[in-house]
């Protein structure tokens, strides 16, 4: 038995995992997050600890012996976080969050100070990821960047938690503007930028390795045998990726998560900065991956559902037959964008309204702007030579079969609705941990999951989309800078 835990921002989620893949328990606890002052994100690390450890003894409550069985955990998580621990292992302070975007100037002194930086880590410096946040830490909470020892990264310091050990993996390094992603290794120089060394950093290790062992005090208290080895782990759509079986050069996914991604699997490190597309590691060796990534995607539809008063489930019930885009368009920026834009101070949009405007345009109108912002991804990726004809689409918005239909028309490729979507970053985790505990090779173990319908768009709406995208384009240049 194998355990995938995924630490996500709206929630934590742990599954259980057979030897023949099958998926034997889960459970979910909600997680929130704190927007103390306008850009910031954050959240407790302690907040992940007890959520994971009430999942964790409710699993054991309903699966004990599944869970007594374990082998091996595997982690995967939310990147770019800054958790940020004093020489005794204490958290500093909440830890930043990838949708942080307060570390906006402080990317163009990075730049400055590492003029190699997109060279060597693959991608342009954005306020989402780690590197600049430490900077802004240095520039406005100084007396906690002076007792900064270690930087880790969320599921890094929740494996911390499990077992002692400071290690990450390659996948989620790469998100820290830290790694030389073509040597997989840290960068020197890039750390000098921000005034740290690898001394602050964690060990590396490939995702499928062993990096430590779970407590046996911990291994005690949820019935397991120990020692329980802990995997490398990844990222969460590097996971997400193993999930799927994504694991060679030309495999493609959307994802559909409280973010959105259109990653391309490549056998080399392949940047394109100038379309702010990530160029990142591959949670196992000798492979590389290419994404596209919109901030906001099912955030979005979250968003409108408090907005509205309504649960999402009934703000979809109210859609008619996809037969034309919404009136209305809708710009996904609710917490700036990444791809193509890279852009932290943009901010969402609601046009074309008008008297007889409803409920359900609107909601049609925020799906169609998160595919939208998607198809400016998958376009991006296309410029760099990486071009996709067809991809899986995870994550909890995939779900929603006229979310998936909208995406399929917007994007003009054909879309596979997959089993095992929802568990999607959590699956891959538990994968990892088996090939650490086993040793097995990859393809033995990260299979591709059953295709449950494969979505095909008619012409004609296809069509249509078309000309509202470029409509959708159109609004960026005219809302550039205003929020500044």
């Amino acid at each position: 038995m194998f355990l995938g835990i995924d630490l996500g921002t709206s929630s934590l989620k742990l599954v259980l995992v057979a030897a023949d893949g099958r998926v034997v328990a889960s459970a979910t606890a909600p997680l929130t997050v704190s927007r103390p002052a306008p850009g910031h994100c954050e959240q407790d690390p302690e907040a992940w600890w007890q959520a994971f450890c009430v999942t964790l003894d409710a699993l054991r409550a309903d699966r004990a012996a599944a869970l007594a069985a374990v082998r091996a955990i595997g982690l995967s998580g939310q990147m770019h976080g800054a958790v940020l621990l004093d020489a005794a292992g204490r958290v500093l302070r909440p830890c930043m969050l990838w949708n942080d975007v307060r570390a906006s100037a402080e990317c163009a002194e990075l730049e400055h100070r590492f003029p190699a930086l997109q060279a060597v880590t693959g991608n342009r410096a954005m306020p989402g990821f780690t590197a600049p946040k430490l900077l802004w830490v240095r520039r406005h909470e100084p007396d906690i960047f002076a007792r900064v020892a270690n930087v880790l990264l969320p599921k890094a310091w929740l494996r911390y938690r499990l077992s002692g050990e400071k290690f990450d993996d390659m996948s989620d390094a790469s998100g820290t503007l830290w790694l030389d992603v073509a040597r997989r290794d840290w960068s020197d120089r890039a750390l000098a930028a921000t005034f740290l060394s690898r001394d602050a950093m964690p060990r590396l290790v490939e995702g499928n390795a062993p990096a430590g062992q779970l407590r046996a005090g911990l291994a005690a208290r949820w019935g397991m045998r120990s020692p329980v080895v802990i995997a490398g782990g990844a990222g969460d759509n590097a996971a997400g990726a193993v999930g799927l079986g994504a694991i060679h050069p030309g495999d493609a996914f959307i994802s559909l998560g409280t973010s959105g991604v259109v990653w391309a699997t490549t056998s080399r490190f392949v940047p394109y900065p100038q379309a702010a597309v990530h160029a990142f590691c591959h949670a196992l060796p000798g492979l590389w991956h290419q994404m596209g990534v919109t901030l906001s995607a099912a955030a979005c539809l979250a968003w409108w559902s408090r907005v509205t008063g309504r649960r999402e489930a009934a703000l979809l019930r109210e859609l008619p037959p996809l037969l034309a885009p919404s009136p209305v368009l809708f710009l996904p920026y609710l917490s700036g964008e990444r791809t193509p834009h890279n852009d932290g101070a943009v901010r969402g949009v609601f046009a074309e309204l008008a008297h007889e405007t409803s409920r359900a345009m609107l909601t049609q109108a925020v799906l169609e702007g998160v595919a939208f912002s998607l198809r400016d991804c998958l376009d991006s990726l296309a410029a760099s030579g990486t071009r996709i004809e067809a991809a899986d689409v995870i994550g909890g918005g995939s779900r929603s079969r006229v979310w998936v239909a909208i995406l399929a028309a917007v994007l003009g490729i054909k879309l596979h609705r997959v089993a095992e979507a929802a568990y999607g970053a959590a699956y891959g985790a538990a994968r990892l941990a088996r090939l650490a505990a086993t040793g097995e090779a990859p393809d033995a173990v990260c299979g591709r999951p059953r295709r449950l319908a494969t979505v095909t768009a008619e012409p004609a709406l296809v069509a249509a989309y078309a000309q509202q995208l470029a409509r959708y384009r159109a609004l960026y240049p005219a809302i550039s800078g205003v929020a500044a």
